[in-house]
């Protein structure tokens, strides 16, 4: 089973991307930023880390670098997670060694297909369909 890094100074995201990737069939485990993160790679490199761009102590552009500097560091897949939309962002993130990057917010579908594009290859599950959607 695939291992997951989710890095955001957010303890609800991380239980909520945390969530979708446990559905995804990753074995998950959370970082509140960049440096805390960085020493759980030097003890364990995970398969994937989902990082979020923004967050005090440490950023996400600052860990991808940090992170391809050290031993095995170019190994685990790397989405970075922002609200920026423009492509200065996107182009400096995926130059640093980000393998994918990923809109906030978004959900189980956008996130599997963000994964498979970045190698992680796994199945989003069926979509429940909300009951009072069709207006029963």
């Amino acid at each position: 089973m695939k291992s997951c890094l989710v890095i955001d100074d957010s303890k609800l995201i991380r239980t909520i991307h945390g969530r979708m990737l446990t559905q995804l069939g990753l074995v998950v485990s959370e970082a509140e930023n960049g440096a805390v993160a960085l020493e759980q790679c030097r003890d364990s490199m995970p398969d994937l880390v989902l990082v979020d761009w923004n967050m005090p102590v440490m950023d996400g552009f600052t860990f991808v670098k940090a992170l391809r500097a050290i031993p095995n560091g170019r190994s685990p897949r790397v989405i970075l997670c922002t609200i920026e939309s423009d492509l200065e962002h996107i182009t400096k993130a995926l130059a640093e060694g980000a393998d994918e990057y990923i809109m906030k917010p978004f959900d189980i579908d956008i996130l599997a297909a963000k994964l498979n594009t970045a190698g992680i290859a796994v199945t989003a599950p069926p979509s429940r369909k909300d009951p009072l959607a069709d207006g029963r």
